[in-house]
Parts: C-alpha cells; sequence; structure tokens
C-alpha cells in the first residue's frame, strides 16, 4: 500500500471496525506469506497454500481500499 493510504488506515483503524478487521487480517496474511517466502522450497501443499493466501489478502486489499474510498469521498 502507498504510504499516504497507510496514513489514512492508522487515523480511521480506530474509528472504523470493518477497516480494524482488515487491516488486521492483511498484516496476518502478509506474516503468513513471509513464513512461506523464507522457504527455499515449497512443498505443493505450501504452494497451493501461498496462492491461498495471496487470493485472500489481495481480496481484503481490495476491500480496504473501498473503504478508504468511501472515507474519502465522505471528506470532501
Amino acid at each position: 500500500m502507498e504510504k499516504k493510504d497507510e496514513e489514512l488506515i492508522h487515523s480511521l483503524v480506530d474509528r472504523d471496525p470493518e477497516l480494524r478487521k482488515y487491516y488486521e487480517e492483511h498484516l496476518d496474511l502478509e506474516r503468513q506469506l513471509e513464513g512461506l517466502q523464507h522457504k527455499a522450497v515449497l512443498t505443493p501443499e505450501e504452494d497451493l497454500e501461498k496462492k491461498r493466501i495471496q487470493k485472500v489478502k489481495l481480496a481484503g486489499k481490495d476491500r480496504i481500499m473501498e473503504i478508504l474510498a468511501r472515507h474519502r469521498a465522505a471528506s470532501v
């Protein structure tokens, strides 16, 4: 995410429970991916899990961006 998006998230996370949920999930998925990326070789199961995590993370990021867009539109 861009720095300005991160700053907006941090300013809203305490006031928007939905945003908090998706952001915390995003951070957790990022940690899981980092764990898999440190392995030299992934088993087929780990590779599938990595792809699943990436899809869930992307869907969550899309949702975060929708929430941020809603907040930006409301403040105009």
